[in-house]
Order: C-alpha cells, then structure tokens, then sequence
C-alpha cells in the first residue's frame, strides 16, 4: 500500500539502468505516492542522483540550475557516434600523447563556453526527443548553448585512457567536452564513464546504492531522507515571526525591510519549521512560490 513520505534520498545511481528506473525502484521501495529526480544520468554513467519524495518534489528544480561535479574517463583515439561507449565506433586513431600535451590543452575548455547539445540527448525538437531523431538517421539543427566549465583537474593518464574531475554550471555535455578534448589533441576521444560526485550542496559520500537500500527495514530507509530544504541551501534564509508565517501559509506577501526585488529566499516558521519558497515581488513583498503543503 502507497502512503505519504516527504524528503530527499541521496541515491548512488548503478550503471546499466535510466534515471527513471532508479526512481522508480525507489519509490517502490518507499511505497511513495509521488517522486521525481533532479537531473538525469546516462544508463552508462553512475553517482549522485538525489531523489525527491512528496512534498520535496516541489523544490527539485531548484537542483537542476545547481553546479555540479564529475569524475569523467575518457578514452582517447577512439570516437563513437553518441560520444560515450553506447554509441558505435566512427573512427579508431593512434594516441601519440602525453601528459604534458594534455595539461596544455585541457585549460581551453575552462570558463565560460559555447556548446552545440548532442543529436544523442534527451532535449526536445516538437516535443519529441532528439535521440529518437538520431536512431531515425536523422539531424535536426541546434543552436549552441552558453555553458560554464568552473574547473577541470586532470588526475591521470594510462594506456590511453585520460581521467578528469569536471566542476561545471548547469546544461554542460560532459561526452561532448569529451569529445571536444580529443579533437584539441589531435586523436579523437569518447566518455567512457562518469560518475556524478556533487550536485549542489550535496556529495556522494552520503549517499547510498539501491541493494543496500533494499536490504533496509522501512525504518531505516526513512531515516536516510532528508529535508525537502536541503535541496535549497544556496538560498538565502527568511525567518518569520509567528503572524507573518500564518500570512505565508495562507498565500499571502509579506514585507519585509531590505528586500531585494526577484530575490529567491527560503522561508522558515519561528520554531524553525520549512515553509518553502518566497521570491520577492515589485512591490519588495514576499511573495509564495513553493509551499510545502501541510499534512492532516
């Protein structure tokens, strides 16, 4: 039988499965009446995929512009046709590179950069995604995309294989900056795995894989959720006095002095009680966007 659970699960996502599935294994797991995910990771690629149940779900967008951080390896010398090693071989190089090579040209793709999203992805064209496009043979034009690469450290090279730790912003194809490293230094390359290790605030060294959470009684899995507001803890905190979070619960702006006009802030009851999501208004009101509903 379903029932009410509200919070957020750190998953350490397997490989070989979708998002979606993991979520849903989740959420049989929890009996939860409602769920969502912050992000999808490729079927290929493993890590941190927090899991938003009930309430939470409200707040999982919020994730989904956070900075994120990933172990990626890539293989050079060899490209495939969806940059990672699900798609088949386009071509086979012989990789003539060093370390030194790779320290020269990896600071290229730092800062802020222009990206054309892959065939291979899951945005839309007519509401159909474009991977559904690429498996018909066929290419629909795409406009590149700003995206923001913070960091990249570069943690070795072995038999071909280049391994970097990536700390990007939001909307970044790490396959294509694969992709795109390979082609600088002259061989070629695909992703041949990744692993989400941050999202946000959030690490994988608290998360934890789907058989250990199977192996748990219902007590125990409850006890790995967190609050729905740990998914919001870059946003600035608006606590309340007891009048103005009854106003906030019943839809109503409040005022408060020094208010910046389209700030986002996290709103908070006197006995430190989440109420969810405020942004303020023309007026400097704060105005409800998200609240968490209250339970009977």
């Amino acid at each position: 039988m379903k029932r009410k659970v509200d919070g957020v699960l750190l998953l350490d996502k397997p490989a070989g499965i979708t998002s979606n599935l993991a979520l849903q294994k989740v959420r049989r797991l929890y009996r939860a009446e409602k769920g969502g995910h912050t992000g999808t990771l490729d079927p290929f690629a493993t890590g941190l995929l927090p899991i938003c149940l009930g309430e939470a779900t409200k707040f999982s967008q919020y994730l989904l512009d956070a900075d994120k951080v990933y172990l990626a390896e890539v293989r050079l010398g060899i490209r495939t046709a969806t940059a990672d090693p699900e798609g088949d071989i386009l071509e086979t190089r012989p990789v003539h590179v060093d370390e030194s090579q790779v320290r020269e040209v990896v600071p290229r793709f730092t800062g802020e950069l222009s990206q054309l999203p892959p065939m291979y992805s899951a945005l839309k064209h007519a509401g159909k995604p474009l991977y559904k496009y690429a498996r018909e043979g066929v290419e629909i034009p795409r406009e590149p995309r700003r995206v923001m690469v913070h960091a990249i450290d570069m943690l070795g090279i072995h038999d071909g294989v280049l391994r970097l730790r990536v700390h990007s912003g939001k909307g970044l194809y790490v396959r294509t900056l694969a992709e795109e490293i390979g082609a600088a230094l002259g061989c070629g390359a695909h992703l041949q795995a990744l692993r989400r290790e941050a999202v946000g605030g959030l690490n994988i060294a608290d998360a934890v894989g789907l058989d250990r959470l199977a192996a748990m009684e219902e007590a125990e899995r409850d006890a790995r959720l967190r609050p729905a507001d740990s998914l919001l803890n870059k946003l600035p905190v608006l606590p309340l006095d007891i009048d103005a979070a009854w106003q906030l619960c019943h839809g109503q702006p409040i005022w408060r002095a020094g208010l910046k006009v389209g700030e986002t802030l996290r709103a908070y009851a006197p006995d430190g009680r989440f109420l969810g999501v405020v942004q303020v208004d023309d007026e400097g009101r704060a105005a409800p966007r998200r609240l968490v509903a209250e339970r009977p």
